[in-house]
C-alpha cells in the first residue's frame, strides 16, 4: 500500500484526502516509480476546483520526479534504478509510489537533483514552448510577461533574458518587485498600483509590442491586448485571477488585427521529441548557470491542503514541493 491524496469532489483545499492506495505492477509501455518529490502547481488548483473538468474520484497532481522500481515488458527508454521526471497527465503525482507511461518520462542528468528536477518540469516545459513555439521570440526583442515573480515567471524572465531579450514583467505588490528585478526583468510594474498598459506604451514609445505572455487572466486580459502592435500575438496559458470571459473577437482582436492563442502543455508536449528537446534544454540552462532555481518551500505530502491553501492565497514566491515520504 502506498499513501495518496485523492478528491472525490470539487471544491476548496478540504476536499483533499490522505488515503491508502494499492499501486499495481506496470503495463508493457508503463514504470512503476517511486516519488522523490513532486512539484507543486497552480493547474494543480484548476483541476480540484472544476475550472478544469476532471473525471472524479481522481488523484491529483501532474508533475514529480523518482526513481524506476519496475518496468514494463516492452519498455524501451530505462531500466530499475534510473532518476526520472515527467509532467503531464494522467493525474496523480501526488503519492508515493505510482505507475506512469513511459512516453511522459524524462531521464534526469547528472549534476540535476530530484528537488530541482520536480520543481521545474511543468514550469519550465511551459516557458520552452512558450519562448520556442508559441512565439518564437528573438535577441533585442521587447516582451512582456505578467506574474513575473511567481514559480513560472521565475524562468522565463531568466530564461528570456539569457536569450537577450529585453523583458517587462508585472506584479502584484511591491514587496515582489525585487524578485522579479533579480530574476531579469528590465523593468517591473505593479499592476495594482499603476496602469500597466500605459506604462508598456511609454516604455516602447507608444509603439506596443508583438508579445505578451498572460498567466493571470481576467484581471490583465484587456490592458495586454491594449500594448500589443497591431498583429501582435496574445498568449493566454493562465486563470489566477479568474477564467477569461467570452471574448469579443470584433471588440478585441478585429481592430488590429491581433492573434490570441491558448496555449497548454499537454499539447506542445505530446510528441517524445518535443518533451525530450525541450527537457534537454532545460536541465542544459540549469546545468550552465542560465537558470537558477530556488526552492522556496517544501510541505510533506499530509500537508497538501494548506500547500494548496498558500498557492491561492499568493504565499508561494517561487518553486515549492511536496515531500511523498517526510
Amino acid at each position: 500500500m502506498t499513501k495518496s491524496i485523492i478528491i472525490n469532489k470539487h471544491g476548496g483545499p478540504e476536499v483533499l484526502e490522505l488515503v491508502d492506495t494499492k499501486v499495481r505492477s506496470p503495463g508493457p509501455k508503463h514504470i512503476r516509480i517511486k516519488n522523490l518529490a513532486v512539484g507543486l502547481n497552480f493547474i494543480d488548483t484548476y483541476h480540484r476546483t472544476g475550472l478544469y473538468p476532471i473525471k472524479l474520484p481522481s488523484g491529483l497532481g501532474m508533475e514529480g520526479s523518482g526513481v524506476v522500481e519496475e518496468v514494463g515488458s516492452e519498455v524501451k527508454n530505462f531500466r530499475k534504478g534510473d532518476n526520472i521526471a515527467y509532467a503531464s497527465p494522467p493525474l496523480g503525482s501526488y503519492s508515493n509510489e505510482r505507475v506512469i507511461p513511459e512516453r511522459i518520462a524524462v531521464k534526469i542528468p547528472e549534476g540535476i537533483t530530484h528537488k530541482i528536477a520536480a520543481s521545474i518540469m511543468t514550469k519550465g516545459l511551459t516557458v520552452h514552448y512558450l519562448l520556442y513555439k508559441t512565439y518564437k521570440v528573438r535577441a533585442g526583442e521587447t516582451i512582456l510577461f505578467h506574474a513575473a515573480a511567481g514559480g513560472v515567471g521565475q524562468i522565463f524572465c531568466q530564461w528570456a533574458k539569457s536569450i537577450g531579450c529585453k523583458v517587462i514583467g508585472t506584479v502584484g505588490s511591491d514587496s515582489k518587485v525585487d524578485i522579479a528585478k533579480k530574476n531579469g526583468c528590465d523593468f517591473v510594474i505593479n499592476y495594482n498600483k499603476e496602469s500597466f498598459d500605459k506604462k508598456v506604451l511609454e516604455i516602447t514609445g507608444n509603439k506596443g509590442l508583438n508579445v505578451v505572455y498572460d498567466g493571470v487572466g481576467k484581471d490583465t486580459f484587456e490592458k495586454s491586448i491594449n500594448c500589443l502592435k497591431p498583429m501582435g500575438m496574445m498568449v493566454s496559458f493562465g486563470n489566477s485571477s479568474g477564467s477569461l470571459n467570452p471574448i469579443d473577437v470584433k471588440k478585441y482582436i478585429a481592430p488590429k488585427s491581433l492573434f490570441f492563442t491558448r496555449p497548454g502543455l499537454t499539447n506542445y508536449a505530446a510528441e517524445r521529441n518535443d518533451l525530450e528537446e525541450g527537457a534537454a534544454l532545460l536541465f542544459e540552462k540549469i546545468k550552465f548557470g542560465k537558470i537558477k532555481i530556488k526552492i522556496f518551500k517544501e510541505y510533506a505530502l499530509s500537508d497538501a491542503r494548506k500547500a494548496h491553501e498558500d498557492l491561492e492565497a499568493r504565499k508561494i514566491i517561487g518553486p515549492a514541493l511536496l515531500m511523498p515520504n517526510e
